[in-house]
Order: C-alpha cells, then sequence, then structure tokens
C-alpha cells in the first residue's frame, strides 16, 4: 500500500481534486435537483423540446383540418342555401309574370265581353322554318279547341289560328305563317284588306295586308284589326302595326307590311278562343 500511494498517489490526488470539482459545478448548476437527474435532464432536454415542436405542429395541422372541413360544410350549406334562395326568386318572378298576364286578361275579358270563352294553353314548342312558322300548344279537342279558333295573348293581340288539333295538343299557324289568311282593318282609316303571311316576309316576322286602294293614305306605326268580316273570326283583335305602304306591280292598289303585335319568340301562355259572340 505505501509503495502504490509512493508511486501513484500524486495521480491519485489529482483524480480526486477533478472528482470534487466537477461535483461542486454540478451541485451549483441544479440547486434543486441531484447531479444524476441533472445530468439526465441535460441530455433528455434537447428531444423533449423536439417532441414539443412536433406535437405543436401535428396540433396545428389537426386545427387546420379540422377549420378546413368546417369551412368546406359551411360553403356546401351556403350553397345549397344561395339555390334554395335563387329556386324563390325564381318562383316568385313566375309568379309575378303569371299576375301581369291574369290582370291583362282580366282587363280584356272585361272589355271584350263577347269573347266568352276562352282556353288557356301553354306554348311547348316554337317553329320557325323557311316553309312555316307555327307553336305547338298543350290543349286539343278533350277540352274544346277546333280548327279555325283564333288564338291570342293576354293583351288580346292575335297570334294565329289553330290548324291541327289532336285530344290534348294543338298547331297555331302564326300571323305570318304563308297559309295564314284573315279579313283586316286599318283602326284609323278603315281602310279594308286581307292580312297574309309572305315566304319573303316571313323569316323577317313580318306579314303584308293586301287589297287596299292605291290612293290609301296609312301611316306608320298605323294598327291593323282583324275586321270580323264574314262572322269567322271576331273582330277588333289587333293584327299589328304598318311600317311601310307599297304599290303593287299593277298600280290598281296597294299593301301594307305589316309588324305582329305579339311577340311570338316570348310567348309561354296563350288563350284560344272557343267561342265568341258577333257585335253588329
Amino acid at each position: 500500500m505505501k509503495n502504490f500511494l509512493k508511486q501513484h498517489g500524486l495521480w491519485v490526488l489529482f483524480a480526486a481534486a477533478v472528482l470534487s470539482v466537477a461535483l461542486a459545478v454540478m451541485s451549483v448548476l441544479s440547486a434543486n435537483s441531484s447531479p444524476l437527474v441533472n445530468l439526465t435532464g441535460m441530455i433528455v432536454s434537447p428531444f423533449r423540446a423536439g417532441y414539443t415542436a412536433i406535437a405543436t405542429w401535428f396540433n396545428d395541422l389537426q386545427n387546420y383540418y379540422k377549420d378546413t372541413t368546417d369551412l368546406q360544410a359551411e360553403n356546401a350549406a351556403l350553397r345549397q342555401q344561395i339555390a334554395k334562395n335563387e329556386e324563390t326568386i325564381r318562383e316568385a318572378e313566375a309568379a309575378v309574370e303569371e299576375n301581369k298576364r291574369l290582370h291583362e286578361l282580366l282587363k280584356l275579358t272585361q272589355k271584350r265581353r263577347d269573347l266568352s270563352d276562352l282556353e288557356a294553353a301553354m306554348v311547348t314548342e316554337h317553329e320557325v322554318t323557311n316553309w312555316t312558322s307555327s307553336l305547338t300548344l298543350n290543349k286539343g279537342t278533350s277540352l274544346g279547341i277546333e280548327v279555325g279558333d283564333c288564338v291570342i295573348d293576354e293583351c288580346g293581340n292575335l297570334v294565329g289560328i289553330i290548324d291541327q288539333a289532336g285530344t290534348n295538343w294543338s298547331t297555331v299557324l302564326t300571323l305570318v305563317d304563308t297559309d295564314t289568311s284573315l279579313g283586316a282593318q286599318v283602326f284609323r282609316t278603315k281602310d279594308l284588306g286581307i292580312a297574309q303571311g309572305d315566304f319573303a316576309l316571313m323569316r323577317e316576322n313580318r306579314l303584308r295586308m293586301d287589297y287596299l286602294p292605291a290612293d290609301c293614305r296609312l301611316l306608320a306605326g298605323d294598327i291593323v284589326e282583324t275586321s270580323g268580316l264574314l262572322g269567322n273570326y271576331p273582330s277588333g283583335l289587333v293584327i299589328g302595326s304598318v311600317e311601310e305602304v307599297q304599290v303593287d306591280d299593277s298600280g290598281a292598289s296597294s299593301y301594307a307590311i305589316l309588324a305582329p303585335e305579339a311577340n311570338f319568340d316570348a310567348l309561354t301562355e296563350v288563350f284560344v278562343i272557343k267561342s265568341f259572340e258577333i257585335v253588329t
């Protein structure tokens, strides 16, 4: 033992000093923890910080996903509500338009008591070709509609004449169709003539009034109505207005180009005159 101390005593003292200093330093660094606990904490601390950062990122990701999902659900609900609101607006607009048509029809029936039997019908098709201009209606012979009946809009403007009729459908030849022909009278001048379709004018949505006096003094804008001659059609239905007057090739008579008063393209509902009283 004495030999060991003589040989290694200095190193033992040095190791003891180093150990004492280390323990003193650890004691200072950790006032509330033992050196071993403090050493463990120092080693674990970086990992604890990394875990905390990862946990925080994962929680943020979860919150973001939840917020995004909630927003998507809210947006879907809002879109559904907007669609419902738009549908309600469309229904309200349709109701307003229908109310306007019924109001105009009421005024017409009060004014024209001779039109005693009207049948409302929806327009299901509008056909315009080089050879015809027609409307298809959803009402027919089961409701008393017959070939030759007049068809008007809610304001009493003439639309055309029933050309074919089935059980639950009918076809209307519009005023500009080449097979349409009826007695007409200029409201202002009382000049009489025949309003009829013309191939050259049909594509322009126009018709002509033939057999006018050569010296007639019609003006642009003059209203032309049905004359009611021969009792085939009621009188006083507005056909259209004069756009221009020309003398025919013979020079013995004139004809007028007419613009129909009824807007065929915009028609959704019309009224068939199934019967009327002849007013003298």
